[in-house]
């Protein structure tokens, strides 16, 4: 199966964010999955894990069920290259959404959610993106809890990948979130989210073996797990 890439921006300091997509050339895609990692840049895992999903998706087409499966593996590869949290703009990609509940603030801390909601690049291109493709599920990757968390209508996937994965589900992050990407396609939008939270400090080759079959069976929620290793 060819996975292309399907958009390119590049970010404040001129780094690529991409997005690529792979479905079926013979019939219809059943749904629209969406995989984003690396939204803070000192959470850098993720990016390992999709391109690890990528490359499995390509020696095993079946794993997608007919589903068009977008990937953006970096979100934030400034904040990745920076080693923070925030983009080089200092601004939390995880609290710009113009979502209801974003709060207007001026102080300059890792939480910082811009002068405006969406003023950045990163935050529009995801923006961009939900518009045009309407994923059906969406899942982002963060760390450092060692939970699943969701928003939007994403109770029985979460349940489900926590069997695979043995992360326990947990609805509440335990803080207050306005401007953030769950609320505004999970709440707002209705669509279910996955914030797979993954440990920090952990080598990624473990993280790709814990997480793997619950990956598969977010790719493909008809997917029999029995049968994949």
């Amino acid at each position: 199966m060819i996975i292309k890439q399907e958009k390119e921006i590049l970010s404040p300091k001129n780094n690529k964010i991409q997005l690529f997509k792979t479905e079926s050339s013979f019939a219809e895609p059943h749904s629209t999955v969406l995989f984003i990692g690396v939204f803070h840049g000192d959470e850098p895992d993720g990016e390992f894990l999709i391109n690890n999903l990528i490359t499995d998706i390509e020696k095993n087409p079946d794993l997608t069920g007919n589903n068009r499966i977008l990937f953006i593996p970096c979100l934030n590869p400034d904040g990745k290259q920076e080693k923070t949290r925030e983009n080089s703009n200092g601004v939390d990609l995880n609290r710009n959404f113009p979502t209801k509940n974003r709060i207007e603030s001026d102080e300059k801390n890792e939480f910082y959610p811009g002068k405006t909601a969406a003023s950045e690049i990163e935050t529009r291109f995801i923006m961009e993106i939900v518009d045009e493709y309407k994923p059906d599920r969406i899942l982002t990757i963060h760390s450092p809890y060692k939970i699943i968390n969701y928003d939007g209508p994403a109770d029985e996937i979460s349940e489900k990948m926590s069997k695979l994965n043995g992360y326990p589900v947990q609805v509440d992050i335990g803080y207050p979130t306005p401007g953030s990407f769950g609320t505004y396609a999970g709440k707002e939008r209705k669509i279910p989210v996955i914030t797979l939270e993954l440990p920090e400090n952990s080598d990624p080759e473990d993280l790709w073996v814990e997480n793997k079959k619950a990956l598969y069976y977010f790719l493909n929620t008809n997917l029999n797990m029995a049968g994949n290793s």
